[in-house]
């Protein structure tokens, strides 16, 4: 089972110019819709005085999680053609917003799609393009007499630990590969005093 596929390693901006109007892009890896509405949020608040904040998203491995926003741009005009250039680059995890300054002259449909289309592409490639894990979290609790075990299983694995908390019994939150699933909730489960929390 493949459990990869390819998001932007950071943040990025792209930007475009045509006949006055000038198009900011910024492009994002983002791991779900509340990081996509915070992201939205916050560009809006710092860019206020602009005429249009136009965006696409893809989410999930299959990229089966998509939109595509026109903020008021005629239909189809900026939102596809930014979330065309995330296809086109195979990306997922991803957001990418234009804004547009007015610049007074209007570019008709044609032009409004290059220049989303333009601007949405340099954010890409103002970035680097890498290789994610689909991962699942599992969180759970066990007796602190059943560390070694856990530890071990943690190191074999390279799990990722989230959250730890060490009391009168152990909780932890671990990030597992989702090829590796199976494999290791069932060794976590032949664990004594192991006690899924979640």
């Amino acid at each position: 089972m493949d459990d990869t596929f390819f998001t932007l390693k950071n943040t990025s901006e792209g930007l475009y110019k045509e006949k006055g109007s000038k198009f900011l892009a910024f492009a994002y890896p983002v791991q779900d819709e509340d990081e996509i509405k915070e992201r939205l949020e916050g560009l809006k608040k710092k860019y206020y005085d602009a005429r249009h904040h136009c965006y696409a998203y893809i989410l999930g491995k299959d990229q089966s999680q998509f939109r595509a926003n026109d903020d008021g741009e005629p239909n189809h005009s900026a939102g596809d053609p930014i979330l065309g250039q995330i296809r086109s680059h195979e990306l997922s995890d991803v957001l990418i917003v234009v804004i547009r300054y007015f610049g007074g002259t209007k570019l008709g449909v044609g032009g409004l799609i290059t220049a989303y289309k333009t601007a949405a592409a340099e954010a890409i490639t103002a970035n680097e393009i890498v290789t994610a894990i689909v991962t699942k979290k599992i969180c759970f609790r066990f007796d602190y007499l059943d560390m070694n075990d856990v530890m071990r299983l943690i190191k074999d694995y390279d799990l990722e630990i989230i959250k730890q908390d060490f009391d009168n019994t152990c909780s932890m939150t671990l990030r597992i590969r989702e090829k590796l699933w199976e494999e290791v909730t069932t060794k976590l489960e032949d664990i004594p005093s192991f006690k899924k929390t979640d």
